[in-house]
């Protein structure tokens, strides 16, 4: 598995579920990943170690995103790991990952969360992309996880899905502007994902959930990773703006 030899990649938000399992991927196609991280320091390192222990390449990057001066501390580290282990700072691989969510009723929603779940899930990766393109060579790929709540309702999740909504636009307008170069944006919306929090635990609701998907059962990370690192490879040269439904069919209805 090389196809992206040579390659280096950046995904936020990697130090577990969908960001991990898309590292580690495109790690063991080749690429070397750097793992962002905001506050879980143990998880990026050992999600590095799996790589590593897995014959891959990686080094943990950390940045709080949404925050002022976020985009500067993580490029700033992501550099500096990448001169030192490649002598030079090109990034040809960008998965804008990292996210939160709301979980609270529309009227319980405050501008103070509001602002935050648009700081870090919508304005972040518009300007994380923007540096990211200071720093890619033509032919780069660009890959957003949005969510299958831009198309699913789930009224706790109103203003988390207006974020992704705006993510999904980075994908739509960049493509267009980034197509003379030959790299690719674009957006894919995971459904319900193992990630690994507790009511993944509670095998009532998991089986409630995976009547969600057509398949009957939930996701795990690594079915929306491989369809990332599809889009990372070359094989993917003739797609993009595209939305990509990584849901297993929630959005069927």
């Amino acid at each position: 598995m090389t196809k992206l030899a040579g390659k280096t990649a950046l995904v936020t938000g990697s130090s577990r579920g969908i960001g991990r399992a898309t590292a580690e991927r495109l790690a063991r196609e080749g690429a070397l990943v750097a793992v962002h991280y905001a506050s879980r320091a143990e998880a990026a390192q050992e999600t590095v170690a799996a790589i590593e222990a897995a014959g891959g390449k990686a080094f943990a990057v950390q940045a709080e995103l949404g925050v002022a001066g976020d985009v500067d501390t993580l490029f700033g580290a992501l550099e500096s790991g990448l001169k030192e282990r490649t002598g030079g700072t090109a990034l040809d691989i960008l998965v804008n990952n990292a996210a939160i969510m709301g979980g609270v009723a529309p009227e319980e929603v405050t501008p103070e969360l509001f602002d935050r779940l648009v700081a870090v899930n919508a304005k972040a990766p518009f300007f994380i992309l923007q540096r990211a393109l200071t720093l890619m060579p033509d032919g780069g790929r660009v890959i957003n996880i949005s969510s299958g709540l831009t198309r699913f309702a789930n009224p706790q999740e109103v203003a988390y899905s207006m974020t992704k909504g705006a993510v999904e636009q980075l994908a739509l307008h960049f493509a267009k502007h980034l197509g003379p170069r030959g790299i690719t944006v674009n957006s894919v919306a995971p459904g319900i994902t193992n990630n690994g929090s507790p009511v993944f635990d509670i095998p009532e609701a998991v089986e409630q959930m995976a009547q969600m998907s057509t398949f009957g059962r939930v996701a795990e990370p690594r079915d929306v990773g491989d369809v990332v690192a599809f889009l990372a490879s070359d094989d993917a040269r003739w797609i993009t703006g595209a939305f990509i439904d990584a849901s297993g069919g929630t959005l069927l209805g």
